[in-house]
């Protein structure tokens, strides 16, 4: 379930208190100031859980978002957020830093330091807001990226997947497969600050961040692939399978078994659609590598507790009361 805060549901009177104590809990704490107080105020906010992450979306009348140095050394744990702009200019500033946000950019805000964000008029963002703890890198790293995120090859490709997460945040949170796009959705976001910070100083640390990135999205790409296998994946980025499983084991990520889980949840989600209910569950299996029935069927209940066709029965079922 997510928070929801709409405005028009409750009296006028009680609209801007309202919206400082939503924004206190969808965000960072910061003093929230209405362009026009004693107009028609009206807001509607939106927090929804991926993972060790949130998608927050926005949409209100004119606003002001003001975090001070007070405030920020408040938060005990850094917080980025990769904001879309979908309605009006917004205007940030921040470490020094002013630029105006048209609909359709993305904006970075460190969210645990100061900031004076802004919009005029009726205006609305969606943004993905993630612990630094998910992100594995140094906040001077995460800072430095904020100051020209644009600046990026991957800019607009974590503009649009932002936008898509935002346009439904209720669908993709709620769906089997929102493990798997929250740590995608982690992984893009690791990769497009450390393409914009374009660090020296933390070289070593972040190509091998940048490269698992890569090699996890090469890998969810190439799942329906039997013949996948480490030695294919070392290839494909040019790197040996001793420096593979160095990457892995610094990363603490057992690589065959992520192999194994992200199948898995390909599979669970596709026995819960309607359109595939006619297909036999191994010709599932199969189309995402696994070759063996049997040593799916046993891998399957040992994730989930239940085998394949029961946990198909019981979505069928639930859908269907």
């Amino acid at each position: 379930m997510g928070y929801v805060l709409d405005t028009g549901e409750l009296p006028v009177t009680d609209r801007v208190e309202a919206v400082h104590t939503a924004m206190m809990y969808a965000s960072a704490p910061c003093h929230v100031l209405h362009e026009d107080p004693h107009g028609p105020v009206h807001a509607r906010l939106e927090v929804w859980d991926l993972g060790g992450a949130n998608i927050f979306t926005h949409r209100s009348t004119g606003i002001r978002l003001l975090r001070t140095a007070k405030l920020a050394r408040q938060d005990a744990m850094p917080v980025i957020a990769l904001s879309v702009q979908q309605r009006a200019d917004g205007r940030i500033d921040q470490h020094g830093h002013r630029r105006v946000v048209r609909p359709g950019d993305l904006l970075a805000v460190d969210l645990s330091a100061p900031y004076d964000f802004s919009w005029s008029g009726e205006g609305a963002a969606g943004c993905l807001q993630i612990p630094f703890d998910q992100l594995g890198l140094p906040l001077d790293v995460v800072r430095r990226a904020t100051a020209d995120i644009a600046a990026s090859p991957l800019y607009h490709l974590v503009t649009e997947h932002i936008s898509q997460l935002a346009r439904d945040p209720a669908a993709i949170t709620g769906d089997v497969s929102a493990t798997a796009v929250a740590a995608a959705s982690i992984d893009l976001a690791r990769a497009l600050l450390v393409s914009a910070a374009r660090s020296t100083k933390h070289t070593g640390q972040i190509r091998a961040d940048t490269l698992l990135t890569r090699i996890r999205a090469y890998t969810r790409q190439h799942l329906g692939d039997p013949s996948l296998t480490p030695a294919l994946i070392a290839a494909a980025h040019n790197i040996s399978v001793r420096h593979l499983y160095k990457l892995c084991a610094d990363a603490n990520l057992s690589l065959e078994q992520w192999i194994i889980d992200q199948r898995l949840d390909r599979i669970r989600h596709d026995l819960t659609l309607p359109d595939h209910s006619h297909l036999p569950i191994a010709t599932i299996a199969t189309r995402w590598g696994f070759r063996d029935p049997t040593h799916f069927a046993r891998r399957f209940k040992s994730r989930y507790g239940l085998t394949p066709s029961h946990w198909r029965r019981s979505c069928t079922e639930a859908t269907r009361t």
